[in-house]
């Protein structure tokens, strides 16, 4: 597989659709003129992946209020996001990207260390799309807990 080239700051968004855990199809493109946060994360109902959505969900009021829409995406089949959403009562979309097609697009897919090895797998990104389909913030590689309030004091939110 050959290294995708990682999105940066003032990149336009590769938009996508996709399905979300009822399989209505979800598109980045429904968001223009608002800014959405998108997030990239290995595997539904994990540890670290259900802490990193609660925070989401946790904090989904005050993100909406200062403009921020927030989408989760991961290889999960939509009937696992369904559980997952249920189990957790999630309050954002989870959409499904089963043959990593938009992964590779955002480069959220590929190498990575997993417990001092190399592996492929999806890489836990956040990314900020402004309303005009641009990147605004692109992060790599970041950490599931604590990461929604990095990103809170990040957007002054």
């Amino acid at each position: 597989m050959s290294e995708q080239k990682r999105l940066a700051v003032g990149d336009p968004a590769p938009d996508f659709t996709l399905p979300d855990s009822t399989g209505k199809p979800v598109s980045l493109s429904d968001y223009r003129g608002r800014s959405v946060v998108v997030y990239f994360y290995p595997a539904a109902g994990t540890p670290g992946c259900t802490k990193q959505a609660c925070d989401f969900r946790d904090n989904l009021a005050e993100l909406n209020d200062a403009g921020f829409d927030v989408i989760g995406i991961s290889p999960d089949s939509p009937a696992k996001l369904a559980k997952f959403v249920e189990a957790e009562g999630l309050t954002f979309p989870l959409l499904s990207d089963e043959d990593r097609a938009v992964m590779t697009k955002w480069a959220t897919f590929g190498e990575k260390q997993n417990y001092g090895r190399t592996v492929m797998g999806v890489i836990r990104s956040t990314f900020i799309v402004d309303g005009d389909g641009k990147i605004s913030k692109a992060a790599y590689n970041v950490k599931a807990t604590g990461h929604v309030a990095k990103l809170r004091r990040d957007l002054g939110v």
